[in-house]
């Protein structure tokens, strides 16, 4: 456990999706999967301030939380990735994979970590979609630099209103070591 609060953070890594199922107002979850190779994960929130006017000042603002947008930049998005979120098909006997227009993809939680001068902070997006990753690709010149692929990210809310969890310096190691292998609920109280 951490014993003080982050005053930086840098470094994003160890990215994991696991592929969320909702039924009747209740959200579980597949095993989390690591996709090796992050790179960026740039998110910001959504949502407007609307004021209301009355007695000639702005007497209340409204204020609506729309979850976050952005972008996960991975050195490449593996076979399995495609498969689970976006559908892709391998096929069976020539391992070629598929893609195909008429497959919808598949709402997933995020989980990530980013390191900080105190200790590491572990993040979990619970209801997230994102769009195919890009192809492309650069000849080498003198130099040989890996090329990345991006994916538009969009996180919202679930039923309940939760959006995103995230330990504190405070969290139990338990906890913190249990991170990626089920994705975080809070458990009522006995």
């Amino acid at each position: 456990m951490m014993n003080q609060e982050n005053k930086v953070q840098f470094n994003l890594k160890n990215v994991a999706y696991a592929v969320l199922t909702q039924t009747n107002g209740t959200a579980s979850w597949g095993t989390p999967v690591m996709v090796p190779g992050a790179v960026t994960l740039t998110l910001d929130a959504e949502g407007d301030i609307t004021p209301f006017y009355a007695d000639g000042i702005a007497y209340y603002r409204a204020i609506a939380n729309g979850g976050y947008s952005g972008s996960l930049e991975m050195a490449r998005y593996p076979d399995q990735m495609l498969q689970d979120i976006w559908g892709y098909t391998l096929d069976d006997t020539d391992k070629v994979i598929t893609e195909n227009v008429n497959m919808e993809p598949k709402s997933f939680a995020l989980l990530y970590q980013i390191d900080g001068d105190a200790g590491n902070q572990l993040y979990c997006l619970y209801n997230c979609s994102g769009t195919r990753p890009g192809i492309g690709g650069k000849t080498n010149t003198n130099t040989k630099e890996p090329q990345t692929q991006t994916s538009n990210i969009s996180a919202s809310a679930l039923e309940n209103g939760d959006v995103f969890v995230r330990t504190t310096a405070q969290t139990p190691d338990s906890v913190r070591q249990a991170w990626y292998t089920k994705v975080y609920e809070k458990q009522a109280a006995a």
